[in-house]
C-alpha cells in the first residue's frame, strides 16, 4: 500500500539559527507535502526554503508578498507540482492562509496560521475556514496548520479556549470533515505547545480531512524534534509537528 504523507508545522519565527535543524528535521520525516507556519521573508526563511528545493522540494508557495519581511506567513513546498488557489472567499487576514491544487494524487491542501483570540480576528477566520469547507467538501482535500484552537477541557491543561471555540470543532464534524489525531485516537490527550514558564500544554496544531479522504487516514501524530542530546522538547521549535499519512 502505497503511503502519502503530509506534515504541518510552525517552525517559530521563520527559524532564525534553527534553518539547518529544521530543514534536516523536514527531510528526515520524508513527506510528499509540507505547510509550515511562521515561515518569513527573511534570510533564514530564504535559506530553509533553498535546503528544501536541495532536498528535492522544488515546488514551493508562499505568502510572504502579504506582509512585512518580518511577519509570519506560510510556506507550501511539495515534491510534484502545485496551483495556487486564489478566491473571494479566502480568509482576508494577510498571509495566514494559502491554498493550493497538487498533481498527484489530485488534491487540495490549505495552510493555516489562525489569529489568537486576543486579536478579536479569530472568530472571522474561524466562519471563513468553515465556509471553505463547505465548498470543497465534495473534493479530497486536507486543510491543516497552526489554528490556536482546541476543545474545552480536552486540548488544555489550563483553561484556554471559550465556548465558539470549542463549537468550531463541532460544526467542523457535523460537515463531514475530520480532525486526523482525534479520527484515529479518540480523546486521547496530547500537546503541540505548551506555554513558556508555566508549561501548560495545549493541542494548537491539527490536519482536517474531507469527507473523500477520512477513510484514507492511516495515522496521525505528533512529532517533537530535540537537538542532539538536548532534553528539551522545543530545541528546533516550540510546536510539534503534525504528521498525517494517507494510504
Amino acid at each position: 500500500m502505497k503511503r502519502w504523507r503530509l506534515v504541518a508545522w510552525n517552525i517559530r519565527a521563520g527559524g532564525g539559527v534553527r534553518v539547518p535543524r529544521i530543514a534536516g528535521a523536514l527531510l528526515d520525516l520524508e513527506p510528499d507535502a509540507m505547510i509550515l507556519s511562521e515561515f518569513r521573508g527573511t534570510p533564514p526563511s530564504r535559506t530553509l526554503a533553498a535546503l528544501l528545493a536541495d532536498g528535492g522540494y522544488v515546488h514551493q508557495t508562499h505568502t510572504c508578498a502579504q506582509v512585512p519581511d518580518a511577519r509570519n506567513a506560510l510556506l507550501i513546498a511539495a515534491r510534484v507540482p502545485l496551483e495556487t488557489l486564489r478566491s473571494r472567499y479566502h480568509p482576508r487576514e494577510p498571509g495566514r492562509w494559502q491554498m493550493v491544487r497538487i498533481a498527484s494524487p489530485a488534491m487540495v491542501l490549505a495552510g493555516m496560521h489562525v489569529p489568537n483570540q486576543h486579536t478579536g480576528r479569530k472568530p472571522e477566520f474561524h466562519e471563513t475556514v468553515l465556509r471553505l469547507m463547505r465548498r470543497w467538501g465534495h473534493t479530497p482535500a486536507v486543510f491543516a496548520g497552526d489554528t490556536n484552537s482546541g476543545r474545552r477541557g480536552l486540548d488544555e491543561e489550563t483553561a484556554v479556549f471559550n465556548q465558539a471555540t470549542d463549537a468550531w470543532f463541532g460544526r467542523i464534524h457535523r460537515l463531514g470533515w475530520r480532525d486526523g489525531f482525534r479520527l484515529k485516537h479518540g480523546n486521547t490527550r496530547e500537546f503541540t505547545w505548551y506555554s513558556p514558564g508555566h508549561d501548560n500544554g495545549f493541542r494548537l496544531d491539527q490536519a482536517f480531512v474531507s469527507p473523500r479522504l477520512t477513510d484514507r487516514v492511516q495515522d496521525v501524530r505528533h512529532v517533537w524534534f530535540r537537538d542532539g542530546d538536548s532534553e528539551r522538547r522545543d530545541a528546533v521549535s516550540d510546536h510539534a509537528a503534525v504528521l498525517l499519512d494517507l494510504d
